[in-house]
């Protein structure tokens, strides 16, 4: 087959459809709920979603209100995230975003936002609990002559749009190699309730599904050539607070297989996305595990290293989310990992029953966590959305450790990633195995809430705020009349009180 957008198109009835991309958004009407594909910046549509931010801008010129709901698998990028909100053109964004101008409309109340365990979202749309999808706008690799239909570089909940919604329209971008055919595994199975069957799914490497999407071609409005690379963005070298970190990890995981916790090849780990997450994944290049294997989410550089280097033999995700130069690097060789790597819906890959079945490994980032193991991993003092909680709360419920990670302090240390009490609750205490800053690792396994406070503040926080720390928690054991879980009220967000009106968290001397 050729590379060509042109000649990826191969059945007489999708090759009939072919449009511009204008054209595909002149059939969307204002109001409609769609179902765009896109997870961590691969596999999102371009054409369309830019035609039908202009398309938008020119009707509000108009004094003409036109605004559409935007579903997708995660984030995206500046050609749908980016120019649908800065037209204006998005009345509700859900379920994970990482865009800048998305961020600003949805703190200013522009845009409704609803942050959404990732493994819920293809659920709620097939139960019905958020209303009728109009439209599925997908990105795929290419279509062969029988109708099946090579995926993209994501998954996500591509076919879940496809099937829940009464349109579809497809980009076929000439960018992603054909030689992704056979990489993917789409589980065609599920069914709502009473009637849904458990996912046989055992193993990292198995393939339960088949490697094509499903579209009935009547459903079919509109088909546009593309030619646009996935958003990719480079990681930052790891710095030292980020090597620190991968350290105190390393340790206690080899702490915990001398234990006898955990076999030598570790369990299949999870990854955030971030550059200390792809820190930590670098860290294990120079660790003493084998055989590693990994039930994730996205496949990020880190992971792609392992692989090379032969201590990963198997991945699975959703998606890629990798750096220019890693693109530049995988994708003319990605045929070759088609045995070592599968792409499957974020339903299957964020699914809690098989991450607990498979004793995953979960490592995340956090913005912030408290004394007593609380985790915000959202907000930023409070109130402010940052990108949303994506599939860490899938992993952290779930998984058979659960790691949350950051830097003591943010911000030229006018911040503490430690506080007396988180201003918001991504997750509990209860979800929380392992907290890790530069500063140390703190095991809150077994610990009541008073142990954990102790361990937290000695291990995890920076010295420019340990000594606040104990002090808060040493006058909430006298004043606060319950001493389970002591907190002084009127103080216990003071921190954060401080530095909205001053700047930094410390107090002025």
């Amino acid at each position: 087959m050729s590379s060509s957008s042109s000649n990826r198109i191969l059945h007489p009835a999708f090759a009939q459809r072919v449009m511009s991309g204008e054209e595909a958004a002149a059939l969307i009407q204002p109001g409609s709920q769609i179902g765009m594909s896109g997870f961590t910046g691969s596999g999102y549509p371009k054409a369309v979603p830019m035609a039908l931010a202009k398309r938008a801008a020119a009707a509000h010129e108009r004094g003409e209100k036109f605004k559409v709901n935007v579903f997708t698998g995660a984030s995206t990028g500046p050609e749908l995230d980016g120019k649908l909100a800065d037209a204006n053109a998005v009345g509700l964004r859900l379920p994970y975003q990482s865009d800048s101008s998305t961020r600003k409309h949805i703190n200013t109340g522009d845009i409704q936002y609803i942050d959404i365990h990732l493994s819920q979202v293809a659920q709620l749309v097939e139960y019905g609990f958020l209303g009728k999808l109009d439209v599925a706008l997908i990105e795929v690799t290419a279509i062969l002559e029988d109708g099946r239909v090579i995926p993209s570089t994501s998954v996500g909940n591509n076919q879940t749009w496809i099937n829940c919604a009464d349109k579809v329209i497809l980009e076929v971008n000439s960018t992603q190699p054909l030689e992704l055919e056979g990489l993917h595994d789409i589980y065609h199975n599920l069914v709502n309730p009473p009637n849904r069957q458990p996912i046989e799914l055992t193993s990292v490497s198995q393939r339960i599904g088949d490697p094509y999407l499903r579209i009935p071609p009547e459903k079919v409005i509109a088909v546009v050539n593309t030619d646009a690379p996935d958003r990719s963005s480079a990681f930052k070298a790891p710095d030292e607070n980020s090597k620190k970190i991968a350290g105190h990890i390393m340790e206690f995981l080899s702490w915990e297989v001398k234990k006898g916790r955990l076999p030598e090849s570790l369990l299949p780990l999870q990854s955030g996305v971030g550059n200390i997450a792809n820190a930590v994944l670098y860290g294990l290049q120079d660790g003493p595990f084998e055989n590693l294997t990994a039930y994730t989410e996205v496949i990020q550089d880190g992971l792609i290293s392992l692989m090379r280097s032969g201590k990963m033999v198997s991945a699975s995700a959703t998606s890629f989310s990798l750096s220019p130069q890693c693109v530049s690097e995988l994708m003319p060789q990605i045929g070759d990992y088609r045995e070592r790597i599968v792409l499957r819906a974020q339903e299957i890959s964020n699914h809690p029953g098989i991450i607990r079945r498979l004793g995953v490994i979960a490592m995340n980032g956090m913005i912030e966590a408290d004394i007593y193991g609380n985790v915000n991993s959202t907000h930023i003092m409070g109130s402010s959305m940052m990108n949303g909680i994506g599939g860490s709360g899938d992993f952290a419920r779930n998984g058979f450790l659960s790691i949350f990670m950051a830097p003591s302090t943010a911000k030229d240390g006018t911040i503490s990633t430690i506080v007396p009490m988180v201003s918001h609750v991504d997750h509990t205490e209860h979800d929380v195995s392992v907290v890790v800053t530069d500063q140390g690792l703190a095991d809150l396994r077994g610990l009541s809430p008073n142990q954990r406070a102790k361990l937290v503040i000695e291990n995890c926080s920076h010295p420019d705020y340990r000594g606040l720390l104990l002090d808060y928690y040493n006058r909430s054991l006298s004043q606060a009349k319950g001493k389970h879980t002591p907190h002084i009220l009127t103080e216990s967000l003071s921190w954060h009180s401080r530095f909205l009106s001053t700047g930094q968290m410390l107090p002025k001397e």
